[in-house]
């Protein structure tokens, strides 16, 4: 009996050679064609899938699957493509790497904060190995999870990796597969927590070899914005749905990772009386056993129901991205609402809004689209949500990949940066954030002349819906996402994660006053609410045990004097009074100081600011 990890793939056996899977029900034979000329057949199982014993195979052997006496191909699972997508696949023994990490025990939905990272572009280097260099910075910061940006083999010298074409295959482009072993064992060793980013609602076009096996990997009844839907639940789709949960246990397994970030959940189509979502968070689940795990979802329609738990009708994921928050806060932060953000008035009442109840559209009528986009979601844990201020989709969805701080004005930024990191949703920050990087972030991605012409063409296309892009002049700017030098500028600098000081304490304070205020850190369902104070500023008032409450003042406009303040939750607790515990003026973050805030009984909150107040006893 041979042992596997998963089904399907080459598994090196304790007992020598290596056992091989695959699922090739459109042809009649298959073939291990392996290093040395050596030609295996695999035997048929009488349900498309072939398998067999190489007793000569060993890790790092090179191999292909000859099919019906004609060509040769990848293997579908392939755990590593030394030579790119179109090479030869590689024996992997999992077993081999020794890892230091027995004591983790994981990452649930509580108490994190992430950080969304290109592994790239977050070093000159661009590998696993640079990265580790970094990470214990990123601990100290306070940072508690990582999101690294998909891995999975993809064609040419650089990209995003959201067209992958081998999903079992972390990309040679970064280093082995035991270097990405290395990161994750580095990173519990300082006690970050890793997800990985994958795309189950598509495969890459270049280098996608899964037709060659089965044409039933895909379907014609649904359309897919990026290519040929996956067919979770038409005819064969049980092997298919096999693989991409095999694949999500997979990361978990063999790289220890801490749970999955899902891409575009929207574009995965399942009408199954089990969604393939279900199964996925499943699938991590049981993987990880004792270990804690946490699953989060893009889902642009905001399907509340993916976080439900499974016995109320969900798919017991732990959260969804939040864009309501970020485009109302892009809108606060630079005054413009055009195309996608055209729903949103960056008010105060959606910033109050948002960190009350997560999503902004529960339902209601969206007219960018021209209907209903959400739904309820009132009442959810703060951690059903993640926000953030900048990811990877929003900052290159601009003319010069620039990022918040360099399109809003320092107050403002420093102001929503303090809203992003104390209100109770999951914060998220992307690479470069904590240190106001100047490099951009664009889109890049490395294919064949005509498949790059046409990625151009379609990147030009697709930001025009900006009328600010849609002019000859703006598209003339507009970088080549082919050329070399534009992903090159996306590397972000090590000297300004070092130098850059009053950007790093503004996120640490911040953060360390996050983890470190039992009311901030509680995140608990219901403990907040807040009230406008006017056209441009907010409060949000805390509640904690016993009357110790925090209040969070905002303003993203001018100065302002409330010289008559009906609003209840700006009183403080009976028997205390408010005691100023932080601002976002402070000179150590650049600001301009603090002028006291209380003035013959009346508030005088200074301009683009965010402040904290404590409350305590009167006598103290």
């Amino acid at each position: 009996m041979f042992q596997r990890r998963i089904p399907i793939g080459a598994e090196v056996q304790r007992a020598g050679g290596v056992h091989f899977r695959v699922w090739a029900p459109r042809r009649k034979t298959v073939h291990v064609l392996h290093e040395g000329g050596g030609e295996t057949p695999l035997a048929a199982e009488g349900t498309g899938y072939f398998s067999g014993h190489v007793p000569a195979a060993r890790p790092g052997t090179l191999y292909r699957y000859r099919l019906d006496g004609g060509g040769a191909f990848p293997d579908p699972a392939s755990r590593f493509q030394p030579e790119g997508p179109h090479g030869p696949s590689q024996v992997v023994d999992p077993a081999a790497y020794r890892w230091n990490d027995t004591a983790w025990r994981g990452a649930g939905a509580r108490g994190q904060v992430i950080y969304e990272m290109h592994i790239g572009t977050f070093t000159r280097e661009g590998t696993w190995a640079a990265a580790c260099g970094e990470l214990a910075s990123l601990a100290r910061l306070g940072i508690t999870m990582l999101e690294v940006m998909p891995i999975a083999e993809f064609p040419g010298r650089f990209g995003w990796g959201y067209d992958g074409v081998d999903l079992f295959a972390p990309t040679r482009l970064y280093g082995t597969p035991d270097d990405f072993r290395a990161f994750v064992d580095c990173a519990h060793g300082e006690g970050l927590a890793v997800i990985l980013d994958v795309v189950y609602n598509h495969v890459g076009p270049d280098g996608n070899y899964l037709k060659e096996f089965s044409a039933a990997y895909f379907t014609d009844r649904y359309k897919n914005e990026w290519g040929e839907p996956i067919n979770f639940d038409g005819p064969d789709s049980a092997p298919v749905r096999e693989f991409f949960t095999a694949n999500a246990g997979y990361w978990i397994d063999e790289f220890h990772l801490d749970g999955l970030r899902l891409d575009a959940t929207q574009q995965i189509f399942d009408a199954s009386r089990v969604n393939i979502l279900c199964d996925v968070s499943r699938r991590v689940r049981e993987t990880a056993g004792d270990r804690a795990t946490f699953i989060v979802a893009e889902n642009e329609p905001q399907l509340a129901s993916l976080v439900r738990p499974g016995a109320e009708g969900g798919c017991g994921l732990d959260a969804l991205w939040n864009d309501d928050f970020h485009h109302a806060a892009h809108v606060a932060l630079t005054g413009h609402h055009e195309a996608y953000y055209t729903d949103y008035l960056g008010s105060p009442q959606e910033m109050v809004s948002a960190v009350k109840h997560g999503f902004l559209y529960q339902g209601q009528w969206y007219s960018w689209q021209k209907q209903p986009r959400g739904s309820p979601a009132l009442g959810f844990a703060p951690t059903a949500f993640v926000h953030y201020i900048q990811n990877h989709d929003q900052v290159a969805n601009s003319a010069r990949g620039l990022r918040a701080h360099q399109v809003a004005s320092p107050g403002k930024w420093r102001a929503m940066t303090a809203l992003l990191l104390l209100a109770p949703q999951t914060p998220m920050l992307f690479q470069g954030q904590e240190f106001a990087a100047s490099s951009p972030f664009l889109f890049f991605a490395d294919h064949n002349p005509e498949l790059a012409r046409a990625v151009r063409k379609g990147r030009g296309e697709f930001l025009t819906q900006f009328p600010s892009m849609a002019t000859p002049e703006a598209q003339r700017e507009l970088t080549d996402p082919g050329d070399i030098a534009t992903f090159e500028r996306c590397r972000l600098d090590a000297e300004e994660r070092r130098n850059n000081v009053e950007a790093l304490a503004l996120h640490a304070d911040l953060i360390a006053l996050r983890h470190g205020d039992a009311v901030f850190s509680a995140q608990r369902t219901g403990a907040l609410d807040g009230a406008v104070l006017s056209t441009e500023a907010f409060v949000l008032r805390f509640f904690g045990d016993a009357g110790d409450d925090r209040l969070v003042l905002v303003n993203l406009g001018r100065d302002l004097a409330l010289r008559h303040a009906p609003e209840p939750l700006l009183a403080p607790p009976e028997g205390r009074a408010w005691q100023l515990a932080w601002s976002s003026e402070d000179a150590k973050y650049g600001g301009e100081g603090t002028p006291p805030l209380e003035r013959e009984g009346h508030w005088h909150f200074p301009g683009e600011c965010a402040v904290v107040f404590t409350s305590a006893k009167e006598n103290e």
